[in-house]
Order: C-alpha cells, then structure tokens, then sequence
C-alpha cells in the first residue's frame, strides 16, 4: 500500500512539473504610426529618413528592421537601453514610399506598414504591395 502511495505521489509531481498548461505569451502591441517620427534629409541629392520611437516597455531588449519596399532596401539596429527606438541609420526613402517597421524581442516580431509622409505618421494610409 505504501509503495502505490509513493508511485501515485511520483506520478502527481510529473503531471505537475511536465503536464501543466502552457499560458501563450500576451501579443506585445505593434508600433503606433501616431507616434512614429521620421526626420528627413537631404545627401547628395537622395532623400533619407530617420526613425525614432519613445520609450515602449514590450520592446526590451529587441531589434528594430526598416525596410522600404519602394526600393528594397533596409536598415537594423537594436532598441535602445531606455527601450525606446532610434534615432536609426539613416534610410534612403522619399515621401510615399511604403516603410514597414519590424520590431521584434525574445518572443514575438511585430510589424507596421506605413506610407511615408512628413510629419506624423496616418495610421489609416494603408500599404499596397
């Protein structure tokens, strides 16, 4: 009898160390265009932007991918210490272009497609590629 209550205590510990449900991670949010900010410039004749992003908890310890479909190039950096984004390398982009942001951490990418403008960025300006 004691050694079935000691085989059934076993089998409780297994059960409860190994076949415990598994909580999916809470989705982190992807970025806001509202409070994206480009910086334009101008080098040597191109346009070029640069990201910033204020201070986003979920985004610890990422990288952060731009990435312009208009001309298939990108740029990546990590998220800064203060969990805040950029200012990044520059990008070649001009106003229009379709910029998606990637941000992704140990758990999850999120992504945000935007078309590019001076100023804030319109969170209902839809990518079409």
């Amino acid at each position: 009898m004691r050694k079935l209550a000691v085989i059934g205590l076993f089998a409780t510990i297994v059960v409860a160390a190994f076949g415990g449900c598994v909580t999916p991670s809470i989705p982190i949010p992807p970025p806001d265009p509202a409070k994206m900010t480009f910086t334009f410039s101008v080098t040597d004749g191109l346009s070029n932007v640069v990201f910033s992003y204020p201070q986003e908890q979920n985004y610890a310890g990422g990288v952060v991918y731009l990435f312009n479909h208009n001309t298939g190039m990108g740029v990546f950096q990590n998220v800064n210490a203060d969990d805040s984004i950029g200012p990044t390398q520059p990008l070649h982009a001009d106003v229009g272009n379709q910029v998606v942001i990637s941000i992704e951490n140990v758990e999850q990418t999120v992504s945000r497609c935007i078309v590019l403008r001076d100023g804030p960025q319109d969170p209902n300006a839809y990518c079409s590629f």
